[in-house]
């Protein structure tokens, strides 16, 4: 399976025209406490089986974590249970060294 996903620049243009979507970050919450993209929802990989029923079934989904790899199991797993989901390329230490560069780097 093919794992979808969306650039920074894609998902800096969706924010910039408030497309409706929810961003997620799988990360840890020590990691989140080191930088975070506003507005991200934090749901550590780990629960996320356990909560999925805080996600909007209809809603576009853009999963992030620190570089793309748990995000992209994330989005396997959301993607099997019929969300639309999409994994963010290089994940929060791409949006920091393209998009916002204010964000503390790990």
């Amino acid at each position: 399976m093919s794992i979808p996903t969306i650039t920074v620049q894609d998902l800096k243009k969706m924010r910039e025209e408030k497309k409706p979507h929810l961003l997620v970050d799988v990360r840890e919450p020590d990691e989140y406490e080191i930088c975070r993209i506003e507005g991200a929802k934090l749901i550590p990989l780990r629960e996320l089986p356990q909560r999925l029923g805080e996600l909007p079934k209809g809603a576009e989904i853009v999963v992030h974590c620190h570089h793309g790899g748990r995000s992209a199991q994330a989005v396997m797993l959301l993607c099997q249970k019929g969300y639309a989901a999409k994994n963010l390329a290089g994940g929060i230490d791409s949006w920091a060294c393209h998009v916002d560069a204010s964000l503390a780097r790990y």
